[in-house]
């Protein structure tokens, strides 16, 4: 049991918890930030226009040279209209997990970041869906290398959402289950890779955001019979990867985790929202849907006056230093 590092997640959790209650205090230098993933990351279209993958490329450093905008972009657009100073840099490669980037990528990627949002496989690992292993093996290693260049590195980890085709039309361990029920599993791979890591300071909530937008009745559960009249598709036309709302939705749900502040701040004139042709009452909604995901995240009023007793708040300015046992 880590219970320093728990102490450390209940004060970033309240620490959210006061910005959501517009109390956050806007960033006085530049927050550097680097996102490793794949094509979740990267928004790739999958059969539509590359609206995501290719958005304002010129806002952010593809390390890989490739000219991608994608999630990050969308991120660094929403800090820009919060009037937080982002410096977004990104490293993504398709189809593949955290080993990959581990395995090929170590050198472009190492340097002294203050935050590092990591995203791994859409289903833990390619040949074995559903098994964490793999992920908390390479998570643990890249979040020990940024460790060893700033000790005060957070680290966090993307928990995707359910992929439509895996549980409609293709075998895998979510044929025929809700269509709820992969997020779940997703989230609960990567919760088990940040319990097994000191240096992983929390999971976002991406795919639990997506499942509150399809219970909530804004985005249909299974675009394979029809979008329901009034619904969004959250997934592209594969029915695997995200469309640009189900994209806005991740950016929304990292905006909230990595700074701090409400995703419903953004407001339903959002910019990024109406660049991706969302109209504003869906970007509203949208917006609550991240929200309300993360709030569910935020301890009970009791455990966070219990925490504050135990002087926790130290834990959001400063990190413990211990080394890994």
């Amino acid at each position: 049991m880590h219970t320093p590092r728990t102490l450390r997640r209940l004060g970033t959790a309240l620490f959210a918890g006061l910005a959501f209650g517009a109390v956050a205090v806007p960033a006085s230098a530049t927050t550097t930030i680097l996102f490793i993933g794949n094509s979740f990351t990267y928004g790739e279209p999958a059969g539509a226009a590359p609206t995501v993958q290719y958005y304002q490329p010129n806002t952010v450093t593809d390390l890989n040279g490739s000219g991608i905008g994608g999630v990050p972009a969308l991120f660094k657009a929403m800090t820009v209209q919060a009037g937080l100073d982002y410096k977004v840099s990104l490293e993504t490669i398709p189809g593949v997990g955290l080993d990959t980037h581990y395995n090929t990528k170590l050198d472009t990627i190492l340097a002294p970041y203050d935050k590092v949002v990591m995203q791994s496989y859409s289903t833990l690992d390619a040949a074995k869906p559903g098994d964490p292993a793999k992920l908390i093996q390479y998570s643990g290693l890249l979040a020990q290398a940024f460790h060893s260049l700033n000790p005060d590195v957070n680290i966090l980890l993307d928990a995707t959402w359910s992929r439509a085709d895996l549980t409609y039309r293709t075998n895998s361990p979510w044929l025929g289950q809700s269509i709820f029920q992969m997020a779940l599993d997703i989230r609960k791979g990567y919760d088990a890779a940040d319990a097994a890591s000191d240096l992983i300071d929390g999971v976002i909530p991406v795919g639990q955001a997506w499942n509150r937008a399809i219970a909530g009745g804004l985005a249909d559960a299974n675009p394979y019979d029809g979008i329901g009249d009034g619904q969004i598709d959250l997934w592209a036309p594969e029915n695997y990867h995200a469309s640009p709302y189900g994209y806005y939705l991740e950016a929304l749900t990292m905006f909230g985790s990595i700074t701090g502040l409400d995703p419903t701040s953004l407001g339903a004139g959002d910019t990024v929202a109406r660049d991706l042709g969302i109209s504003a009452a869906h970007a509203a909604a949208l917006q609550r849907f991240a929200s309300e995901q993360l709030a569910a995240e935020v301890p009970e009023p009791g455990t966070v006056a219990m925490f504050l007793t135990l002087g926790g708040l130290m834990c959001v300015a400063r990190r413990r230093k211990a080394p890994r046992g």
